[in-house]
C-alpha cells in the first residue's frame, strides 16, 4: 500500500524503487529500505529530511562570556522566544549556532531586509509543470516541522512585516496561512530566534513594543581583553600575544563611538586582521585594510587609527 499527499511524492517514490530495484538486479546493492518495500511513504517524512541539510555538523566554536548558555538552554526548555541584542561582529550568530549544535535542532537563518515581505517567510503558491503549488518559507518551515528560525537583524524588516511572528510568540504558538486558508500549531521542537544592533535604531527602524515584550531578552556586549584575545587567537591562528594588541586597537576605536565613528571595531574584524597577519602579511598593513577601512571613511579617524597601530606594531 502507498500513502501520500501529493502526487509528486509518489513519482519520487516509483522513481527511487525502479533505480533500487535495477541496482539488486545488478548485483550492486543487497539491502532495500524496509520502508521502500513495504511501500510506504508520507510526504511529512519527505519534508522532515529537508530540514536535515539545517542542521550543524560541526560543533562551532564559542566562548561563554557569563551565563548565556544555561539561560538559552532553559529558555528553549520552555519554548521561549528569544531576543539577542548586542553590536556588530560580537558573537550573536555564532552563540545561535552553537546552542542550535547543543540541542541538535536544524538552524534555519533569514538575513532580514528592508524588502523583504510576509512571504518571504510564510510561503507562497508557484507555478511549476505540474501547476500550482504551495512552497514554505523558512518561517513556516521551522515552526510545521521543528526547528529554530532565526532572524538576524529583524530591525532591517518592515514593520507590516514582522507582525506575522506574533501567533507564534505567544501562548498560540499558531502561523496563519492565509493566502492559503491554513493554520499551522507550531511543532514542540519550534523556536524563534531575532537579533538586532540596537545602535542601528531609530524611529524608522525599531521594533514595537507590542513585539519586544513577546520574547526573552539577552544583550551582548565584546568580551573583555582577555577572554577576545582568546577568542580571536582561537579562530584566526594568530600568536595570542599578537591577538592581544589587535584587541587593545580595537579597543581605542570603541572609545570613538559617538566621537566620528558610528560603531567601533569588531571581533570578527580582528579575526579577520589575525588570519591575515597568520598568512605572513605585515601586521600593519593586515590591520589597516581588515580593521580601519571597512569601518570609516573619515580621514581624520582614519588617521588616529593608523597611529595606533603604528604604536602597538612600531
Amino acid at each position: 500500500m502507498i500513502i501520500t499527499l501529493n502526487h509528486r511524492a509518489l513519482q519520487w517514490l516509483f522513481t527511487e524503487a525502479k533505480d533500487l530495484n535495477n541496482q539488486v538486479k545488478l548485483g550492486k546493492l543487497d539491502w532495500i529500505n524496509p520502508c521502500l518495500s513495504a511501500g510506504v511513504f508520507f510526504e511529512e517524512d519527505i519534508k522532515m529530511n529537508e530540514l536535515d541539510q539545517y542542521k550543524i555538523a560541526k560543533e562551532p566554536f564559542y566562548q561563554p562570556q557569563n551565563d548565556e548558555i544555561d539561560m538559552y538552554t532553559a529558555a528553549y526548555m520552555n519554548r521561549m522566544p528569544v531576543m539577542l541584542k548586542g553590536p556588530t561582529g560580537c558573537g550573536k550568530s555564532r552563540f545561535v549556532e552553537y546552542m542550535a549544535y547543543k540541542l541538535g535542532k536544524p538552524l534555519i537563518t533569514v538575513a532580514c531586509n528592508e524588502d523583504m515581505s510576509a512571504s518571504d517567510l510564510v510561503g507562497r503558491f508557484l507555478l511549476d509543470k505540474e501547476g500550482t503549488i504551495w512552497k514554505d518559507g523558512p518561517l513556516a518551515m521551522a515552526a510545521r516541522y521543528g526547528g529554530i528560525c532565526y532572524l538576524d537583524e529583524v530591525v532591517e524588516a518592515r514593520q507590516d512585516t514582522t507582525v506575522v511572528i506574533h501567533p507564534l510568540t505567544d501562548y498560540r504558538r499558531t502561523l496563519p496561512l492565509d493566502k492559503k486558508g491554513e493554520l499551522i500549531e507550531a511543532h514542540p521542537d519550534f523556536q524563534l530566534v531575532i537579533s538586532y544592533n540596537p545602535g542601528y535604531q531609530n524611529l524608522m527602524k525599531d521594533l514595537k513594543q507590542s513585539t519586544k515584550q513577546r520574547f526573552c531578552g539577552f544583550n551582548f556586549q565584546y568580551p573583555d581583553e582577555k577572554t577576545e584575545a582568546h577568542i580571536i587567537s582561537k579562530e584566526s591562528g594568530v600568536d595570542p600575544k599578537i591577538a592581544l594588541k589587535l584587541v587593545q586597537i580595537a579597543q581605542r576605536a570603541r572609545n570613538l563611538v559617538g566621537h566620528g565613528l558610528d560603531e567601533g571595531i569588531s571581533t570578527r574584524l580582528c579575526i579577520y586582521a589575525g588570519q591575515l597577519i597568520a598568512n605572513k602579511v605585515n601586521e600593519k598593513s593586515a590591520c589597516k585594510i581588515a580593521m580601519v577601512n571597512p569601518i570609516t571613511d573619515d580621514l581624520d579617524i582614519v588617521d588616529t587609527l593608523n597611529a595606533a597601530i603604528d604604536t602597538f606594531f612600531d
